[in-house]
This record gives C-alpha cells, sequence and structure tokens, in this order.
C-alpha cells in the first residue's frame, strides 16, 4: 500500500490532479440512491463545481426510490455539464449494494467512484482519488476516515461510532489478507478501476447484501495495489440515514456469506454446525424418553430436530445466496434425507473397517465418522444447493436525462 494522500482540495493545493491523471482519464461517478430527493440538486452542483475542470466525468445513478427522486435527477441534470444517467430498480435486489454493482456493469469509463448521494462524502475529492491511482498504479483507492488527515465527524452520537469502530475491527480480524492496506473498510466512498471488478461483475460472482460493497469488492476481487485518500466525513445534508438495526443484522449475514465463500471454509463451517445439532437432538431425546417412549425410536425422532436445527443454520449461514434454484420443502426433504442416509451408510463403513481392514472399533468409528462428514459436506452442497449457472436475473431500466453541453 502507498502512503496516505490528502486531498487538493482539503489542503488548498489546486495544481493537484489533472496533470496526475491519464487521458481518458474519464471518470463514472456510480451513485446508489433511495428517497435522496433532497440531496440531489447539491450533490450535482458541487460535482459540477470540483470534477469536470480537472478530469472528464459522467454521473451513473442507480435508484431504487419510493419517493421523487428520479425527477428530481431529471430536473438537476439539466444543469450539468456532463452525462447524466439513471438506471431504476425494479426490485432492490441486495440492498445498497446490489445498486453498486448494477452501477459498476454500466459504468463506462476506466475509472469508477462509488459514493454516497448524502454529501457526506466530498465530492470535490473525485478527482483526488482518481489521481491518487493514477500515481501509484493502483486498482483500489479508498477515501479512509482513519488514517492522517481523515476524520469521522459526521458520525454523529457514540453509539455510531462504537458500531462503525467495532464492524472496522471485526472485518479485519476476520479478512487480514484481503484487507491488508485498507484502514477503512466500512468506507463507502472509494475510486476502483473497471479491469479489476469487470470479471467478477460478468460472471455474477458479486453477492451484496446491504451497503458494505467496498468489503464485497475488497474480498471477492481481490485488487492488486491498493492506495488510501484521507477524507472527512461530514454530515448529511438531508434526509434521513439508511444505517439502522436492520442493515446491521444484514451485515452480519454478509460477512458469513464472505468469510464462507471457499469449499474449505464452508467445510468447516458445516461440521461446526453439525456439532451444535447435538443439543437440540440431546434435549429431544431426553424428552421423550422421559415421556415413556422405547429409547430406539426415540433416538430416530430426536435426530429430526438436530436435522432441522443444523438445516435451518446451514440456510442462513452457509448457502443464503444459493436458495433460489429450488423450492424450501425441496430443499428440506433432499437435506433430511442425506443426513439420514449418514446413519445407514455409517454402520456397513465399520464393519467394512474392522472386518476387512483390520482396524479396531475406535479408530474404524472415527475414520467412518470423517468420511461420511466429506460425504455429506459434498453431496449437500451439490444436491441441495448445486449453485446457478451465471449472474442473478436483472431488472432495471436505463435513462440518459442529460448529455453533455456542447462547446463544454
Amino acid at each position: 500500500m502507498t502512503g496516505p494522500h490528502t486531498g487538493a482540495e482539503e489542503r488548498g493545493d489546486p495544481e493537484l490532479g489533472a496533470a496526475q491523471i491519464a487521458e481518458p482519464g474519464a471518470v463514472t461517478i456510480v451513485v446508489p440512491t433511495f428517497n435522496e430527493s433532497g440531496n440531489i440538486r447539491e450533490l450535482l452542483r458541487r460535482i459540477t463545481e470540483s470534477v469536470p475542470s480537472r478530469l472528464p466525468c459522467e454521473v451513473l445513478f442507480v435508484d431504487d426510490s419510493t419517493d421523487d427522486t428520479p425527477e428530481v435527477i431529471a430536473g438537476a441534470a439539466q444543469d450539468c455539464p456532463f452525462p447524466v444517467t439513471v438506471i431504476r430498480r425494479e426490485t432492490p435486489d441486495g440492498g445498497l449494494g446490489g445498486a453498486v454493482v448494477e452501477g459498476l456493469r454500466g459504468a463506462g469509463s476506466d475509472w469508477i467512484v462509488v459514493m454516497d448521494a448524502d454529501l457526506q462524502h466530498p465530492p470535490a475529492l473525485v478527482p483526488d482519488l482518481v489521481a491518487e491511482g493514477e500515481r501509484t498504479n493502483a486498482d483500489l483507492v479508498v477515501a479512509s476516515r482513519y488514517i492522517r488527515g481523515g476524520s469521522r465527524e459526521g458520525l454523529a452520537g457514540g453509539y455510531r461510532v462504537a458500531v462503525s469502530r467495532t464492524a472496522t475491527w471485526l472485518t479485519k480480524a476476520l479478512f487480514p489478507r484481503a484487507l491488508r492496506g485498507i484502514s477503512d473498510p466500512m468506507s463507502g466512498f472509494f475510486a476502483i478501476r473497471r479491469g479489476a471488478v469487470k470479471g467478477a461483475v460478468a460472471d455474477g460472482a458479486l453477492k451484496p447484501l446491504g451497503y458494505k460493497i467496498l468489503l464485497e469488492l475488497a474480498v471477492r476481487c481481490r485488487p492488486g495495489t491498493v492506495a488510501e485518500v484521507a477524507f472527512v466525513f461530514r454530515e448529511r445534508y438531508a434526509g434521513e440515514s439508511k444505517s439502522t438495526p436492520r442493515e446491521g443484522i444484514r451485515f452480519l449475514k454478509h460477512l458469513s456469506g464472505l468469510r464462507t465463500s471457499s469449499p474449505l471454509a464452508r467445510m468447516l463451517a458445516f461440521g461446526l454446525i453439525g456439532l451444535t445439532g447435538f443439543l437440540p437432538n440431546l434435549v429431544a431425546l431426553y424428552l421423550l424418553t422421559r415421556a415413556g417412549m422405547h429409547y430406539l425410536p426415540a433416538e430416530v425422532v430426536a435426530n429430526q430436530f438436530g436435522v432441522v436445527w443444523n438445516f435451518l443454520l446451514i440456510e442462513v449461514l452457509l448457502f443464503r445466496d444459493r436458495r433460489g434454484h429450488r423450492h424450501w420443502a425441496d430443499r428440506v426433504g433432499r437435506f433430511a434425507l442425506l443426513a439420514n442416509a449418514d446413519l445407514l451408510l455409517r454402520i456397513p463403513l465399520i464393519a467394512l473397517f474392522v472386518g476387512w481392514l483390520g482396524l479396531a472399533v475406535l479408530p474404524a468409528t472415527g475414520l467412518a465418522l470423517l468420511l461420511t462428514f466429506v460425504l455429506r459436506f459434498a453431496a449437500t452442497e451439490a444436491l441441495v444447493y448445486l449453485p446457478r449457472k451465471g449472474g442473478a436475473p436483472r431488472s432495471s431500466r436505463r435513462s440518459r436525462v442529460r448529455g453533455p453541453r456542447q462547446n463544454s
């Protein structure tokens, strides 16, 4: 990672920027919006004041709003000396992160800057992000609150500061390699080369959930060189924050999905979930035998409680993004069949290892448990949660609301 760079506008250094940007160093500014009508005119005004004079740009809004935000964009864009486009999504798949992915797909420039519409991210810093990327030959340039010259002063309240700090610590602890060189993985303000994400976008490899899209890109795309630019996180210009406890839950689910994205990690998590299934199994067995049921049929019935427990955790924690191609009842049936088949397979394997290989009972049992676990994981992934081919279907409408002025 290169050293921190403070934005030219923040330092009052007007000379830095345009000379460092390779031509055609155009930038697409991707702005996801959800009911941000009160911020649009001021956002476009500030972009007009600070960006076109230093590098060519276009602005691409990806809108999920239920208010008049698209109409406000169309009106405000008439005074802009650069193209303004709106992609209107019919369904807000993936939340804000999904909107950013749609913007990455539609961007036409070598550099893409992602920023919020609420002006907590200063538009004047856009040229500096691109300039730093060109200067350092970086694939990703993060606007960071946590390096020298940066500040989170707009993050109102001790609660939000604590949540932000905890989330930053947690993500860096879970992904130390992928986030090496990124001091602010929770930042929603960054520049990335289109080439660094083009393959992942085309293949449908990005699976954002909620608003922490930088984390998604850093973990799944693994951009080569990373640079950082300090910025001061401002107060929201208008409207209300979209950060809610519900978004916090989505963030934790997103972390779980990213952490278990590799087959080995999924298999380890599958085993840990299986171990937790012993608890409902044993509780059910105790209650059934206390009620007078014979222990053998009680064992079979109690096993189903563990199966249901495991299925629910696996659905939420491991295969959240692989549930769409089968009805839930089909998934339940297949999972239960595999889980119970494990019992039928284990005993013949133990007999085989003892009789043919001459193993003692305990090593034979351990080997049988290991083999059936690996087979059950592979069968569950392949037969219950077979990944869908290609990217998720898109439902969106794209419209150019303003072209660049002539002779500008």
